[in-house]
């Protein structure tokens, strides 16, 4: 930490300026091949401003000390999970089979990248994900006899068909989309693909197991009534870094990209290791986590990235407004 303090302190003032720092962020963001990563200059302002903790203008050793172990130390060593999201039978060749919806994609083909990565990256840990839906489940088409639509859904009970979105009676009001049976627990169609990969000590995380609502997110049910075990776990272990794929990318893929990004974690979402259900909602997925400050990257880039050898600037401002969020709820408990 010292060294690194010493080596860009150019004018050896004993604090490190805005553009002193900005040379700091030169060196920690780039990759392997040499390419060398810029921050837009509000957010680098932004970063800067989050760890001159006196405001004063300047960055001295000791707000360098905290900017060290905080931030660069997690952003060149940090803690990976591998998330793989619900690559089960149903989806790639049952009854819910991805190739039969509008973007026609073929699920079956993530298989092998995702069995790539699990052969060649060290992640720290690994995660699968699996719907696990009671026979009576909300999200099936047939078991819409089972509960009254209310008189504001968009789509009556009489007309509804697979891919509508109803509006079930509450209390709460439930807006469900209808999917063919799929995933019942037990059953072939909710195993994982026999082709994939199952490495020792991963773990499973199941979800949509509450007859009365869906669960798309590995992490919530879509009412945000009850978390899965997957919050707690990540926890646990020190996870910073979630690699995120799996089917379907714009349904559960999507949602817990979404919901891993608004707990805090560095979010990077795998293209060609994920296939979905809707071209259109597919192009909006990646919209949404590139605006929350994930990243999306093709498998062949994430050895590297889990190595702490390709370091993007997009997760290490992540990390600063995480940081600077804790820190404040630091101060005010202080106060």
């Amino acid at each position: 930490m010292d060294a690194c303090f010493t080596a860009f302190d150019k004018d050896e003032d004993g604090f490190l300026s805005l553009s002193e720092f900005k040379l700091i962020c030169c060196a920690l963001f780039r990759n392997n091949l040499g390419k060398i990563y810029t921050l837009e200059e509000d957010q680098l302002q932004e970063i800067y401003l989050i760890f001159d903790l006196n405001g004063d203008g300047m960055i001295d050793r000791e707000e360098f000390e905290i900017c060290w172990n905080l931030w660069i130390k997690v952003c060149t060593r940090p803690k990976s999970a591998f998330l793989i999201v619900d690559v089960q039978n149903d989806f790639i060749s049952g009854s819910l089979n991805i190739k039969h919806c509008a973007a026609q994609q073929d699920g079956l083909e993530v298989v092998e990248p995702i069995n790539r990565l699990l052969d060649t990256v060290p992640f720290d840990s690994v995660f699968y994900s699996l719907d696990w839906h009671p026979v009576d489940h909300v999200s099936f088409i047939d078991n819409l006899h089972l509960r009254e639509v209310d008189a504001t859904s968009g789509v009556s009970k009489e007309v509804a068909k697979v891919y509508d979105t109803v509006t079930f009676k509450g209390p709460p009001l439930i807006k469900q989309r209808l999917w063919p049976r799929h995933c019942v627990q037990d059953s072939w169609g909710a195993e994982l693909h026999k082709d994939l990969k199952i490495v020792d000590n991963a773990i499973k995380i199941y979800k949509g197991t509450n007859s009365e609502v869906d669960s798309y997110s590995v992490f919530w049910d879509n009412k945000k009534l009850t978390e899965t075990t997957l919050s707690s776990q990540l926890r646990e272990i020190g996870t910073t870094d979630i690699y995120i794929c799996g089917l379907a990318y714009d349904v559960c893929v999507g949602a817990t990209a979404v919901d891993a990004l608004g707990s805090g974690y560095r979010t990077i979402l795998i293209d060609d290791c994920s296939r979905g259900v809707d071209l259109v909602d597919i192009e909006k997925t990646k919209a949404c986590v590139i605006s929350n400050n994930g990243v999306i990257v093709n498998s062949s880039q994430v050895k590297a990235m889990v190595e702490g050898r390709d370091r993007r600037p997009e997760l290490g401002y992540k990390l600063a407004l995480e940081i600077k969020q804790k820190l404040s709820t630091t101060n005010d408990i202080d106060k």
